[in-house]
């Protein structure tokens, strides 16, 4: 299984990434970039980190946007920390981002292995609306994309309607939308209810080696602004388990297929994902995209753990 990864690290970013490492069948090709949870530099830089720490050192990481396509950007430090994860110091990477920038990057990839390569994307899509400009055809060589993003059926985790990661760059997250890719979107309809609790954080923190033991601490971070919300020690299994859906596709239980757009206009609902819900057949001729509505929350968090081990 071949994958290229687009991201913000981040600390569920990073989550993902250990999910992605632990798995042998995983040929992680490439991994990109984006400003989103802390400055483009720092997810850089803190892609690197993760990839020595969870054993996937040679995987390149490319630089991306460093802004959405329209507005100003908006950065998380106070969900991430300072330093995108949890203010929990790694060591410094032993080498640079490559050349390439991480649309370009992604697109030779899709060039090299057409029809074999999957996306995860886990950041504000700008990179991938970037990539789609200098490869139209990329919805094609693509095999299948997973994106953690939107609120489909549910409140907005920055706006009343609108979630981080598409509300940070909507012109992009519509241009992907539209674009024809086979898509599954895991939302925070899903995210929201797949939760790390109090007692699988503290099985997290009894298993041995430094995977688990950065991550605990990350996680711990973490948890303590999601107590701000859930008012118990939990935190969203946001990106991680959209790593779960591209690589065990048997863990989602329930899903709808709708075409989705992005709201580009509104002033209370900018950012909104809205799914056309409406009996097929209609006149929406855009690709229907694949919403994942439930999981085997107990399966993931326990291959989740593994994954650490």
């Amino acid at each position: 299984m071949r994958v290229f990864v687009d991201c913000d690290p981040g600390i569920d970013d990073a989550v993902a990434l250990a999910y992605l490492a632990a798995r042998p069948e995983v040929e992680i090709l490439g991994v990109g970039a984006v400003f989103g949870n802390n400055t483009v530099e720092v997810t850089a830089s803190n892609a690197l980190r993760l990839l020595d720490l969870y054993g996937r050192p040679g995987v390149p990481v490319a630089v991306g946007a460093e802004r959405p396509l329209v507005q100003p950007p908006r950065l998380a430090e106070h969900v991430h920390g300072g330093n995108g994860l949890g203010d929990v110091e790694l060591p410094e990477p032993a080498r640079e981002p490559v050349a390439e920038s991480a649309a370009e990057l992604l697109v030779r990839l899709a060039r090299e292995n057409p029809g074999e390569l999957d996306v995860l994307a886990v950041g504000p899509l700008t990179n991938l609306a970037i990539a789609l400009s200098l490869e139209p055809r990329l919805p094609r060589l693509v095999r299948r994309l997973v994106v953690m993003g939107g609120a489909v059926e549910t409140a907005g985790n920055v706006t009343s309607h609108a979630e981080a990661n598409i509300v940070n760059d909507p012109e992009a997250a519509e241009a992907v939308f539209a674009a024809g890719f086979d898509l599954d979107l895991v939302a925070l309809d899903i995210t929201m209810r797949t939760v790390a609790t109090g007692e699988w954080l503290d099985r997290l923190k009894e298993v041995p080696g430094d995977r688990a033991r950065h991550t605990s601490a990350f996680l711990d971070f973490y948890a303590d602004f999601y107590k701000g919300i859930f008012g118990v020690r939990q935190c969203a299994m946001h990106d991680p388990l959209a790593a779960a859906v591209l690589v065990d596709p048997h863990l989602v239980t329930e899903a709808f297929d709708a075409p989705i757009r992005v709201e580009l206009a509104g002033s209370l609902t900018r950012g909104m994902t809205v799914a056309d819900r409406r009996p097929r057949p209609s006149a929406d001729e855009r690709r229907a995209t694949r919403v994942v509505v439930s999981v085997s929350e107990e399966e993931f968090l326990k291959r989740m753990l593994d994954a650490l081990r």
